[in-house]
């Protein structure tokens, strides 16, 4: 009960300033110290990292403004505020609201990750207790890198070594001390923060991936945020290196050929799935969410990502489900979402090895290694096509050839995984991102590759109160 009171009480905590009652702050506004309420406990500071509500959640707004789905204008018009407008790409996308949950999720997971490593700091580990305290600094800093990673993905411009030095980031928190001053780091420095959390993660953290805890970070989930991170910085060596680190440690991949391609609605593939190395899933909190939507009539899978599926490929029947309630478009043949590595109805958002050898292979491409990056999508798509059917890769392609190919699959592979928003930020610099578009009731909307768009604004209630730079719409 001890215990279980002061995680109340830390959430609390998080909660003062975010509202109350009339006088709402942010999480990143002025609040009390909370010196005094440091555990000293081992046991308590894994049960912090452990609360799966907070810390094994990740923003949406990136997925809701993607090409993954489009929305029935009957659909659109029932969402909250900032999905409605997040949609359609809206200048002015909250309308004055605050309370994002898109930016104070994660800094409550930076103020958990923060709580836990100065708690570490004042316990003194000896031999009967060291890897556990090993363990849970390791634990911390991944947690809040991967938090700080993901606030950088939706609210910082797409990083650019040659600017990065002078383009605003996002403000690093690195105490639990919620007095302190909100600054913006620059995106060299934020990155830098990013980076260097998880180096020292991966020295501290087991080897082992812990298949029954899959909210608990590892080695290897330490290498294949890295991948994602310096895939996403457009850095492709690095990329590779970390990709190819994970894949020498665990390269399973499940054969679709095994499971039931005709579940109905609402079936998930299956809980604690053997790809994944790192669990966390989109937010289930905000009535309204759109990625809820996805499994019902009104939010359409798009009609281009559909057809792009093989008739032999299973990706198709596993994923999605044809939509024969869909009333108001009777003559379209339209999917619904079906499927999720979350384990429930809220799309998987974490690390799993399907996306490591997609990185390996996109890395490979881009140096010239079309043999070794066609080996890695044939070792992929072996798992994903009919038993007998499938054809492997010629590897006498070209470059652009290949890697066309590559992101294609990627783009099959890895929808609805809140991986594609990042995708289309960093691909603009290579021509190889379209305009996109959304038709609703007659009006048209349209978001150019490179547009100041693809950066979300910063809520306006944080600006209110610290008073830190605003991004450019």
């Amino acid at each position: 009960m001890k215990l279980l009171s002061f995680i109340r009480m830390i959430f609390l905590l998080l909660l003062v300033g975010v509202a109350v009652g009339s006088c709402r702050k942010t999480f990143l506004a002025q609040k009390p110290s909370t010196n005094l309420l440091i555990p000293n406990s081992l046991t308590v500071l894994q049960e912090l990292l452990d609360n799966q509500l907070v810390m094994n959640v990740t923003p949406a707004l990136g997925e809701v403004s993607a090409d993954n789905y489009y929305l029935l204008y009957s659909a659109w018009v029932q969402l909250d505020i900032k999905e409605y407008n997040a949609y359609i790409w809206a200048p002015d996308l909250y309308e004055g609201q605050g309370l994002v949950s898109d930016w104070d999720i994660p800094y409550q997971q930076v103020f958990y990750a923060n709580t836990v490593l100065q708690g570490l700091a004042d316990i003194q580990a000896d031999s009967t207790d060291q890897t556990q305290w090993n363990m849970l600094k390791g634990w911390a800093l991944f947690c809040r890198a991967y938090a700080f990673f993901n606030i950088a993905e939706l609210f910082a411009k797409p990083y650019d070594s040659t600017t990065a030095a002078t383009d605003p980031g996002i403000p690093i928190r690195l105490s639990p001390d919620i007095n302190g001053k909100t600054t913006r780091a620059s995106m060299q420095v934020s990155y830098a923060q990013i980076l260097s959390d998880l180096n020292i993660a991966e020295e501290l953290l087991p080897t082992a991936i812990p298949v029954n805890n899959l909210n608990r970070p590892s080695k290897p989930a330490v290498q294949a945020l890295l991948a994602r991170i310096y895939l996403s910085i457009r850095d492709y060596t690095d990329a590779r290196k970390y990709a190819d680190s994970v894949l020498q440690t665990y390269s399973y991949l499940l054969d679709y050929n095994t499971l039931a391609s005709d579940s109905g609605y609402y079936i998930i593939i299956q809980k604690n799935m053997p790809e994944i190395l790192y669990q966390s899933n989109f937010p289930d909190q905000d009535k309204g969410n759109t990625l809820v939507g996805v499994f019902c009539s009104g939010c359409i899978v798009d009609t281009n990502l559909i057809a792009s599926y093989a008739p032999n490929d299973l990706r198709r029947s596993i994923y999605f489900q044809q939509d024969s309630l869909n009333y108001q478009h009777p003559y379209l043949d339209t999917f619904l979402l079906k499927g999720s590595y979350s384990g429930g109805v809220f799309p998987f958002s974490g690390l799993a090895t399907d996306e490591i050898f997609l990185i390996r292979a996109e890395c490979n491409a881009r140096q010239g290694q079309i043999t070794s990056a066609l080996s890695d999508l044939d070792s992929l798509l072996i798992h994903r096509i009919g038993t007998g059917t499938f054809i492997a890769f010629n590897p006498n392609m070209g470059v652009a050839e290949a890697l066309d190919t590559i992101l294609l699959e990627r783009r099959k592979e890895l929808a609805f995984r809140g991986i594609r928003w990042s995708d289309l930020r960093r691909l603009y610099k290579d021509g190889l991102a379209d305009t996109l578009y959304r038709n609703l009731n007659g009006q048209v909307y349209a978001l150019p590759p490179g547009s100041p768009l693809y950066t979300l604004p910063i809520p306006p209630d944080v600006i209110n109160f610290s008073g830190i730079q605003q991004n450019p719409r």
